[in-house]
């Protein structure tokens, strides 16, 4: 990264260099040749002043090598020509300067020369006599004087190569050393650095950071709860299994022991289903379909399966509301339904009651389950969606929660984007709604 950087600022450096002595050498070029022009027509105004017929009859010559003096007839045969002999030259009826002082009283132009080096400045004005005065020089042309001045050029470049070198290097490795502070102790990275734009890149890595060490704790708690949660009733099953096996108990407790054999083995299938489904919530619900819904369908159709378990707890399940159809998946809505409803009844006091409500509200499919069971405290109401989080841990197993039904809740609205309050209050019960 620090040498494509470097290698950057040098392309940049040497590009902005040829751009920068080009342009300064055009500009310095076109105040040269308006510099040119205005001495060629206080020369032309001079000589006319002057007087150019008394000059060439007393003189026989006049100016200098730099500048050539031309004087025309009305008709275009040159008069005088102080750097040519008159017989050679041709008329000049048809130079342009010479045409446009015929017409105007002036006239200007600007000619190449074969070999492109050198160009010619015309200026030619119209005397009172009707005769015409032209004067003209001679200047390098524009790739000329480039090319001339090339080789102190290159010696600039390279002296301002050299300084771009030292400073790219400097600001390179000022520019990364936040980042290399942050790769060698991403816990103490100063919150501000030396450059503010780098600020929402530090925010966002430290952020990203700390939520990888937040999940790797919460994978690390959530291991270890499984490890306990399932030794459990593995340990009961085993010590239950052990005295039958020598005969430790009469035939009357065996059939204890085999009752308690069995609920500890049904909780174990629990814990795993719901650790299996909740690792597949994890990773976006797996390849789940959402199609259209009638949550009031599926609630009415989970509230009859779910009578009998609740009967025999002495707890009514009342459903009210009218169709509401969703965007999700069946299987989804059956295990939403069945962990608040079951969560509903399994807290619940004898001859209490569950109401489910179903309805659209505001564009969104609501449900919402009130128990009047035990309540929840104040001060566990924030941790009930954690995996394996129990208000109260000895009731919980005893009426056969996996401590995972919330969690699964909270993954499945979250997977439909919705949202999910709970209002409790000790010994009045239990609200939870949900808008999905």
């Amino acid at each position: 990264m620090k040498q494509k950087i470097n290698l950057s600022l040098m392309t940049l450096s040497v590009l902005a260099i040829f751009v920068t002595m080009f342009c300064l050498t055009s500009v310095y070029y076109n105040l040269f040749q308006e510099q040119v022009r205005k001495d060629l027509k206080i020369e032309a105004r001079m000589l006319s002043e002057t007087g150019i017929s008394r000059l060439v009859e007393n003189q026989g010559f006049i100016g200098d090598e730099e500048i050539r003096i031309t004087w025309i007839s009305q008709d275009g045969q040159v008069l005088y020509d102080n750097d040519v002999d008159t017989h050679y030259l041709t008329n000049h009826l048809d130079r342009e300067e010479v045409k446009a002082a015929f017409e105007t009283g002036f006239g200007e132009s600007v000619r190449e020369s074969d070999t492109m080096n050198m160009r010619t400045f015309y200026y030619a004005v119209l005397l009172e006599d009707g005769t015409v005065l032209r004067v003209s020089t001679r200047a390098r042309s524009l790739v000329s004087v480039f090319f001339s001045a090339f080789p102190v050029m290159i010696l600039i470049l390279l002296v301002i190569l050299g300084l771009c070198l030292v400073l790219s290097h400097l600001l390179t490795r000022q520019l990364l050393e936040p980042i290399r502070e942050m790769a060698e102790d991403l816990e103490n990275v100063p919150a501000t650095s030396t450059y503010s734009e780098l600020s929402p890149f530090l925010d966002r890595i430290r952020e990203q950071h700390e939520d990888i060490l937040a999940a790797a704790r919460s994978r690390q708690d959530f291991t270890a709860n499984v490890s306990h949660e399932l030794k459990t009733p593995i340990t009961a099953i085993s010590g239950y299994a052990e005295l039958i096996e020598n005969r430790m108990v009469d035939e009357k407790q065996q059939i204890k022991f085999a009752g308690d054999i069995r609920k500890n083995a049904d909780r174990l299938v629990s814990l795993i289903n719901d650790i299996i489904r909740l690792s597949e919530l994890d990773y976006g619900g797996g390849t789940l379909d959402f199609t259209s819904v009638d949550l009031y369908e599926v609630a009415e159709e989970r509230i009859e399966l779910l009578r009998t378990n609740a009967g025999r707890k002495n707890v009514s399940l009342i459903l009210t509301g009218s169709s509401c159809m969703v965007t999700s998946n069946r299987s989804l809505l059956i295990e939403l339904i069945d962990n608040l409803v079951q969560n509903a009844i399994r807290y619940n006091i004898p001859n209490g009651s569950v109401n489910i409500l179903v309805e659209q509200r505001g564009g969104n499919a609501v449900l919402q389950v009130s128990d009047t069971g035990i309540g929840i405290p104040k001060a566990d109401q924030s941790r009930v969606f954690e995996r394996f989080y129990r208000v109260d841990k000895s009731r919980s197993r005893e009426t056969g929660g996996t401590g995972l039904g919330l969690a699964i809740v909270k993954h499945i609205v979250e997977l439909h984007q919705g949202t999910i309050r709970l209002e409790s209050e000790m010994g009045k019960g239990t609200k939870i709604r949900i808008e999905l």
